[in-house]
């Protein structure tokens, strides 16, 4: 949808050179965060469809608040907030029960991250046994490296809640951490 001002009033210009401007910012902010806000949203989901789909509304409703983001700063906080929301929302619809897995695995290449070192697939399976709120505490704290009022401002929950979800998940993982993945084990 293009606006219009009256034809020769000379305002046409400064409408469709706004949106143009917002447009190429918000490419430009695409182009830079996407492969790490998909990152995000997978280690939320445990699934690359469902991350894919969350990202993709997250960024549809960032579009649409592109204009109202002031701090350009906090942008990656706020689009992290919608992605934690749609995650939630998405997991409380009717229509996800009814869906059924396949043994049919599409073809394609694997995308593996730079950081792979052949134990990430059996570590974030454990990861995805933890409760959902638990399981976002994680990945802000320690994937995303956000401090913990950053995570309790992105999450909505107060600094102590974080701690407390944070050592509740920790120590479930210790428990259920196998010892061929306890780093501490190499060391003996």
């Amino acid at each position: 949808m293009q606006l219009t001002a009256q034809p020769g009033s000379g305002s046409e210009a400064v409408v469709s050179g706004r949106g143009a401007e917002r447009d190429a910012e918000f490419t430009a902010y695409l182009a830079a965060r996407q492969p790490a806000l998909l990152r995000t949203a997978y280690l939320l989901t445990g699934d690359r469809h469902q991350a894919e789909d969350v990202l993709q509304t997250s960024l549809a409703k960032l579009y649409l608040a592109w204009d109202r983001v002031r701090d350009r700063e906090s942008v990656d906080a706020y689009v992290r907030r919608i992605m934690v929301n749609e995650n939630n929302s998405l997991w409380r619809r009717g229509w996800k029960r009814r869906e059924r897995a396949t043994d049919e695995v599409p073809e394609g290449a694997p995308v593996l991250d730079r950081h792979y070192d052949g134990r990430n697939d059996e570590l974030w399976a454990l990861v995805q046994t933890l409760p959902r709120k638990a399981r976002a505490v994680l990945v802000l704290r320690y994937y995303e490296e956000m401090t913990e009022a950053e995570t309790a401002d992105v999450l909505g929950i107060s600094v102590g809640t974080v701690k407390s979800q944070t050592s509740r998940a920790l120590a479930a993982l210790r428990e259920r951490t196998p010892a061929t993945l306890d780093p501490r084990e190499e060391e003996r």
